[in-house]
């Protein structure tokens, strides 16, 4: 019976990888728990894939996936938890910015009864530009989502096994973990720890995939948007009518010439804009909705370890070497 899952999505990290594995066996084997390593690797494009079949070839504690190509992390992270099998379950990146010394403290809290265990960082070290638009963000998403997130919580947090049935058993394609986290619900508790560097190599997360990944997730939670395009339509007529009583009253008592050719240009150009940014918003919804009805698979599996007897626990994988479409 395996207690604790750890599940490590990877992309082009064969420069940290060997260090975190040792530090992670390290920091477990005290705990005194069986424990399996199930590592994910999202389309790497390095020797990421190799030094895991190594891994898993010298350590039967380490069971690993390798995509046909990058998939995205949420497709990882959804790979890693099919794979899962233990009471409890970790995700965490591999390039050591959750440090896997914190993992017995996530399993002591478990033990409590907790069903989730967050360890949210601060946002030490990071440029003052960042932080604010993080802050900014976090502070809009409260207002905008129907579920709570919690700047600084991220994906290196403890799920039980309920925790994790319940998030596999939503179906959706469009993911967005940070939320799904925060809306299965259970009894959560988080601890903070400072922010740490990565070990090696480069972040994956440049400023246009955080862009749209924070657009992800004030999409997936809420149709507020269309609703604020509403609202705005709505203000704009009042606006527009109020604007033109004003002018008629202008003209019949006073008579000032009607305002020309700037003031419609300027109305012109600003109702496009607003026309144009929430065709946008709906074009948003829409291709949501497409991409739901297309029910492809969350990603194809290049390369595995895993036993066909897996297939019995819903992992529908193929042995070593073969590629198999997963849902």
């Amino acid at each position: 019976m395996v207690q604790v899952s750890i599940v490590v999505p990877c992309f082009n990290e064969s420069e940290v990888l060997g260090v975190f594995h040792e530090t992670l066996v390290t920091a477990l084997e005290p705990v005194g728990a069986t424990f399996e390593i199930c590592y994910v690797d999202d389309g790497s494009t390095d020797r990421t894939t190799a030094l895991l079949r190594e891994l898993a070839g010298a350590e039967p504690r380490v069971r690993y996936t390798s995509f046909s190509r990058n998939f995205g992390k949420e497709s990882a992270m959804l790979a890693g938890m099919r794979m899962s099998r233990g009471a409890a379950v970790v995700l965490m990146d591999a390039d050591l910015q959750h440090p896997p010394e914190f993992v017995p403290r996530m399993l002591e809290l478990h033990q409590h009864g907790y069903d989730q265990v967050i360890a949210q960082r601060d946002r030490a070290h990071e440029g003052a530009l960042r932080t604010a638009l993080c802050r900014a963000y976090y502070r809009l998403v409260r207002r905008c989502m129907n579920v709570e997130i919690v700047n600084g919580a991220g994906d290196f947090r403890l799920l039980s096994r309920r925790a994790v049935d319940s998030l596999l058993s939503l179906p959706e394609s469009n993911r967005f973990s940070k939320g799904l986290f925060s809306w299965i619900g259970f009894d959560t508790v988080s601890f903070t720890y400072e922010n740490v560097q990565r070990a090696a190599g480069q972040s994956k997360w440049s400023g246009r995939h955080l862009l749209n990944y924070g657009i992800d997730g004030l999409l997936s939670f809420n149709s507020r948007p269309l609703r604020l395009a509403i609202h705005t339509g709505l203000w704009l007529f009042l606006s527009a009518l109020l604007y033109a009583l004003w002018i008629i009253a202008n003209a019949v008592l006073d008579g000032v010439e009607t305002p020309g050719y700037a003031t419609l240009i300027t109305a012109v150009v600003a109702l496009s804009g607003i026309q144009l940014a929430t065709l946008g918003v709906i074009g948003e919804y829409v291709g949501r909705i497409y991409d739901e009805s297309k029910r492809r698979p969350h990603y194809v599996v290049r390369e595995t370890d895993e036993s066909p007897a897996a297939l019995a626990s819903g992992l529908s994988l193929e042995p070593a070497g073969q590629a198999r479409p997963e849902t």
